[in-house]
């Protein structure tokens, strides 16, 4: 016990010498030489900067053969999450996943369940290592001051954050038929990475049920890219630039990374509550936010566009997914004047664009009734149809000749809307309890870790 309590403290002093590569080693208390021992005990606290975080009986497994890396791992029968506290940026992270002496299928996840890898095989016997990068982030700006949260991401009473979207850690989680974590590393991210930054709403964020096309969009992508989902439930353009969310990107973007602009959904609303004035007015309303169809929603697109492209970035103009009647399985109309006018405002901002309108529109058809297995109410979609967007994102790209094809991983298929595979039967991808994440205990400092400022 005193050699562990000695190697953890050294590992602590040490570590962000060398070159902020963070090691960590899954099972027994004896860790492999340069990393940090992560036992089944070691919980997520502010002290220690690094850990489980609340949730399943985590069990160790122990094994003869494998290095001092491999030959031990940790699982749990439910998904289990691992957080490290960090600053803002975007981070590579590197599995070691396996069993020395058996079988092991591991999905993983970070931040709010975003997808990074999906059932991740090894043979028996067999032990891999798999990279991929994640963005954090925090709500600062760089003037001192911050974007407007929603009551969904902040408690206004308190101040403290309740998504793992906005906190100040990098959490993943692990789960699937068997999982097998050995060893996790993360570094800074290499200044050659492309970050694709979403702006969207309540059908394209980070939601802590069922899924969303950016949700899955990262599980196509190679350790080249990174993507920074900013949308968020209730956004409009005009609510996007209010909040001063369109500000965080703008500080955060570099020349060459992308833009993908998916909103509607809530531009068509004109009356009722918006939960973008939570805080000062509990009683909002849309009619602050509308966007008119064929005026300020083709205008305000363009705008974005044509501002990100002066900031050197890529932007690309999705059209909103359309609606769904779950007692009919048929696309319905309500979102049809956007859909359309969704490319003039690409037109416009003289921009790539998706028409993901008509695609989804097309999977529906020729799903028939499986498509009600697609969305998880009549405009959001549930983990399948999140899984088949995002390829239909997967497939804009490709057809406008984007260079971020160049980056995508070779197991990404060649998609056709019309003729969607994976059919619902074929669709396999681990699917976790519906659990939404715990907020953090407590409010963190920005910029600090066990380790020290980063």
């Amino acid at each position: 016990m005193k050699k562990c309590f000695f190697f953890l403290l050294a590992a602590l002093l040490v570590l962000p010498l060398q070159g902020q590569v963070f090691r960590f080693d899954f099972g027994a208390a004896d860790p492999a030489e340069g990393y940090a021992a992560v036992t089944a005990l070691t919980r997520y606290s502010d002290a220690v900067g690094y850990g489980f975080e609340a949730g399943p009986q985590l069990n160790t497994v122990l094994r003869r053969k494998g290095s001092e890396l491999t030959r031990d791992y940790i699982t749990a029968a439910e998904p289990f999450r691992f957080s490290v506290r960090l600053a803002e940026g975007n981070y590579k992270v590197t599995l070691t996943l396996g069993d020395t002496q058996d079988v092991s299928a591991t999905t993983v996840k970070a931040e709010n369940r975003r997808l990074m890898a999906e059932n991740c095989q090894t043979a028996k016997g067999e032990t891999k290592t798999l990279s991929f990068n994640v963005n954090i982030r925090t709500p600062q700006l760089s003037k001192g001051n911050e974007i407007k949260l929603n009551s969904r991401e902040i408690d206004y009473a308190t101040g403290q954050i309740k998504t793992l979207t906005w906190d100040d850690k990098l959490t993943l989680a692990f789960y699937g038929a068997a999982p097998a974590v050995c060893g996790v590393e993360i570094q800074p991210a290499g200044d050659d990475v492309v970050t694709v930054f979403i702006i969207g709403d309540s059908t394209v964020t980070d939601q802590p049920s069922g899924g969303t096309w950016g949700q899955y969009l990262p599980r196509w992508f190679g350790p080249r890219v990174v993507v920074a989902n900013h949308a968020e439930s209730g956004m409009t353009i005009k609510g996007f630039r209010f909040g001063r969310r369109w500000d965080k990107i703008m500080e955060s973007a570099r020349p060459g990374d992308y833009l993908l602009i998916q909103l509607g959904t809530n531009d068509e609303k004109s009356r009722g509550h918006d939960p973008m004035w939570d805080e000062e007015d509990h009683a909002g309303d849309w009619v602050r936010t509308h966007a008119d169809p064929e005026k300020d929603y083709v205008w305000g697109l363009a705008t974005m566009a044509l501002e990100a492209k002066r900031h050197g970035m890529i932007p690309v103009i999705v059209s909103p997914m359309t609606k769904i009647d779950r007692r009919t399985a048929t696309a319905t109309e309500l979102m049809t004047p956007y859909g359309i006018n969704a490319r003039r405002g690409a037109e416009l901002g003289e921009c790539a664009y998706i028409d993901l309108w008509g695609m989804s529109r097309e999977i529906i058809t020729a799903l028939g009734q499986d498509a009600v297995a697609a969305y998880s109410d009549g405009t959001h979609t549930d983990n399948y149809g999140a899984y088949l967007f995002s390829l239909c994102i997967v497939k804009g790209i490709r057809e406008n000749g984007l260079g971020l094809q160049e980056f995508l991983l070779p197991d990404t298929p060649v998609f056709n809307p019309k003729d969607p595979h994976p059919t619902l039967k074929e669709f396999n991808c681990p699917i976790e309890p519906r659990r939404a994440p715990q907020a953090p205990e407590q409010p963190r400092a920005n910029g600090q870790t066990a380790f020290g400022p980063l």
